[in-house]
């Protein structure tokens, strides 16, 4: 009987033993499923963080045989000078507007003309660069041909590339000033041309805007950008007012109200404008108020 009695104690532990298992172990089983989960979270970010060769393109971790004189598109050289082209284009889509609205463009601005003449030999490097730089094919493949290298640029940003590069203000500082105004205003109107290179900035930073951050700032640098070029674009229109001779735009106002009032003539407006630094803060402060709507209060 003590062994009967013993037995059924044994077999009624193993009973409930059995049936807590199951339940334990699917409790192990989620928690260790969770654990790994987490685990692995943290070990992608990692992973891309540091761009390890698992995240990397193929022909990124294999390195394709190309000629002497062809750069890789991806080596640390290109990269650093893409980023070099990258500030420069946005010093372009800054000043470019600037100069052609404000006409910054003479000897006197001596600072602007140096500036503008190294930005211009540094796109014309990126020219001779870009027809020895590789590129990625319609199906993946690194393309180191130097004869279709130089085809695919041909068409696609070189005529761009070559429009951006010329030195509009030097030609413009030199000019006779019996010229000045047919010359000028077609040098100005080239020079917008070279905001066609934001396309590139575009491609470039395309890949950050799944970031919340990055798309905050770029959301942020296309407004102040859309509020300057607004601005010099009204400081223009105000110009052509006094060229028309309308004497109650906001220009005469501005001059008016800050100056000693003057008597506005066509023959004599010019010596009496603002200063080019009120006049644009005046015209960007307008621009901003309509941007944000509280101008229409």
């Amino acid at each position: 009987m003590v062994q009967l009695s013993a037995g059924a104690a044994a077999a009624g532990s193993a009973g409930a033993a059995n049936s807590a298992t199951p339940a334990a172990a699917a409790a192990a089983a989620a928690n260790a499923a969770a654990r790994s989960e987490e685990a692995g979270k943290f070990e992608q970010l990692g992973t891309v963080m540091s761009l390890h060769s698992d995240v990397l393109p193929q022909y990124k971790q294999e390195a394709p045989k190309t000629p002497p004189h062809i750069i890789l598109h991806y080596a640390a050289f290109k990269t650093t000078w893409d980023w070099i082209i990258l500030i420069l284009t946005g010093y372009t889509a800054v000043m470019v507007p600037f100069n052609v609205a404000f006409k910054t463009k003479t000897m006197d601005d001596v600072a602007f003309l140096v500036m503008d003449s190294i930005v211009d030999v540094v796109f014309f490097i990126d020219i001779v660069l870009n027809f020895h730089t590789t590129f990625v094919g319609p199906n993946g493949e690194v393309i180191s041909d130097p004869s279709v290298i130089r085809v695919n640029y041909l068409k696609g940003w070189f005529v761009i590339d070559l429009l951006s590069c010329l030195p509009y203000d030097v030609f413009n500082a030199f000019q006779p000033e019996s010229s000045e105004g047919g010359i000028s205003s077609l040098f100005s109107a080239l020079k917008v041309v070279r905001l066609l290179r934001i396309g590139r900035v575009a491609r470039k930073v395309d890949q950050y805007l799944e970031y919340g951050a990055a798309l905050l700032i770029l959301m942020i640098f296309g407004f102040v950008m859309l509020a300057h070029w607004m601005a010099c674009i009204w400081y223009t229109i105000g110009v052509r007012d006094l060229e028309l001779e309308v004497w109650y735009g906001w220009i005469p106002r501005l001059a008016n109200d800050t100056l000693t009032p003057q008597n506005w003539t066509k023959s004599s407006y010019q010596a009496v404008l603002p200063e080019k630094s009120m006049a644009y803060l005046t015209s960007l402060y307008f621009t901003l108020s309509l941007l944000t709507s509280i101008g229409f209060g």
